[in-house]
């Protein structure tokens, strides 16, 4: 690994100075500390300097100073991982895209748009609902574009709409030496030479740094619908999962609270569950009539499966109440348990084996007899996030947690699924790389080593 970079010689700060300008360019310590950590229970890291690139051209003049210099560079968008993808373990310089945050070009007839990788999610669909377009990929945080290629982030609607990989058609990126290449194309398909778009979405920024995205947007559904579906037991919600999947229905998101979940929800007064497993389906649609159909089948389907109650509402208004609501989970939580922290873990099995899983991550986080803990999960992608409470000033306490947690990603390993489906490698996956992918591994790292040999880029990630 690449070595701690605490502070930087007078020549590379003159360096910066000079092609950045001043104003994008800090060493102070509030900058330095803010940089420091992302969202997750990982450990801050100062790096020795924040840079603020205002183009191309700057990113690549600064990564080819690096790469000469062999000084550490981790790219920053909106610092929302939550599994240490963007701390700055080995110092050096932190590349803020902040300043990076453009829509540049909408192409509506091909429900397309090119970006820059500092904007924010929200704040871009924003933008785009003007023309009736939106991003689909949601992480739930406000992340920006470039975080989420950097982790292939999904959320709630890859049902319908897919993976951050699945709505990206082509990159610019500039490697670890200043080089600048360009991947992909606007065509909807090629057979043209080696994918590697997809090599860098969910890199971690480990490979090279996006500069710019194309990404595919997709047209604002006229109709909307969310129906909230309680079960008797969690193996009954989850057969129902697989079964309006099998069943040819479409949904855009289809997501799972346990018990404890649906509790703390109610504590709000905003919201009043049945305190039983728990599914919220969500349909799009260009008619009222298919959304009626898809919803009365998903009905009968839940039915099926002892279902106890079946509550659909019709309406932007309805859905947005019930996304509200799923969204605030691990807020309501953590204010309701004051005293406690939480890692928030993240895997996935194939659908048929979910009922496995999550039946597992109950039975760790349970043996731990602290409050909070609990599970979600977008269900119809096999995805768990359970909720692993420990005390923070008891080191024996967190240490039970992670253990926890390892056993949790063992199983979902075991069960054919990943050690992270969505929230990325960063620093507390690593443990399990070789696990789950064995000697492909090490084709990984000799990728690696290819494109970026002296290990400047996001070091002691992945690897």
């Amino acid at each position: 690994m690449i070595s701690p970079v605490p502070t930087l010689a007078a020549a590379t700060l003159h360096f910066l100075e000079q092609t950045l300008g001043a104003e994008n360019l800090s060493v102070t310590n509030a900058d330095r500390e803010y940089h420091a950590r992302d969202q997750s229970f990982h450990h801050a890291h100062l790096p020795a300097a924040i840079v603020f690139p205002e183009n191309v051209a700057q990113v690549s003049a600064i990564l080819k100073h690096a790469h000469a210099e062999k000084i550490p560079v981790t790219a920053w968008g909106a610092g929302t991982s939550i599994e240490g993808n963007s701390i700055p373990i080995a110092g050096g310089l932190v590349m803020d895209f902040l300043r990076m945050d453009k829509i540049l070009r909408v192409y509506p007839e091909d429900f397309q748009a090119d970006v820059q990788p500092g904007i924010k999610y929200k704040d871009m669909n924003a933008k785009l609902a003007a023309q009736g377009l939106f991003f689909a990929p949601d992480p739930g945080a406000n992340a920006s574009i470039g975080g989420m290629i950097g982790n292939n982030a999904a959320g709630t609607r890859t049902p319908g709409y897919g993976a951050t990989r699945d709505n990206v058609m082509r990159l610019e990126i500039v490697l670890a030496n200043g080089d600048v290449i360009h991947t992909g194309t606007r065509s909807k398909k090629t057979s043209s030479g080696y994918d590697l778009t997809h090599l860098f979405i969910g890199s971690e920024g480990t490979l090279g740094v996006v500069t710019q995205a194309t990404i595919r947007l997709h047209p604002i559904p006229e109709h909307f619908s969310a129906a909230v579906a309680s079960f008797e037991t969690v193996a009954d919600a989850t057969r129902a999962v697989s079964a309006i999947m099998g069943a040819g229905l479409n949904p855009v998101a289809l997501e799972f609270l346990d018990v404890a979940t649906v509790r703390e929800l109610n504590t709000t007064n905003e919201f009043h569950l049945r305190e039983n497993p728990t599914l919220v389906i969500e349909f799009h649609s260009a008619t009222a009539q298919a959304i009626e159909h898809e919803l009365a089948l998903a009905r009968e389907l839940c039915q099926d499966y002892a279902c106890l109650s079946f509550e659909a509402g019709v309406g932007r208004a309805e859905r947005d109440r019930l996304w509200k609501m799923r969204h605030s989970t691990y807020a309501v939580i953590v204010r309701n348990h004051p005293g406690v922290s939480f890692l928030i873990c993240d895997v996935a099995a194939p659908v048929s084996k979910y009922s496995e899983l999550v039946a597992a991550c109950e039975a760790e986080i349970a043996a731990l007899n602290l409050p909070g803990a609990s599970i979600v999960g977008h269900a119809a992608d096999g995805n768990a996030h359970p909720l692993v409470p420990y005390l923070p000033e008891d080191e024996a306490s967190h240490a039970r947690a992670l253990t926890a947690l390892g056993k949790m990603v063992r199983v979902a390993l075991a069960l054919d699924g990943t050690a992270t489906g969505e929230h990325g490698v960063g620093l507390g996956k690593i443990p399990f790389m070789r696990q789950e992918h064995g000697a492909s591994l090490d084709v990984m790292r000799a990728l690696k080593n290819l494109l970026d040999p002296h290990g400047i880029l996001n070091p002691g990630k992945m690897f």
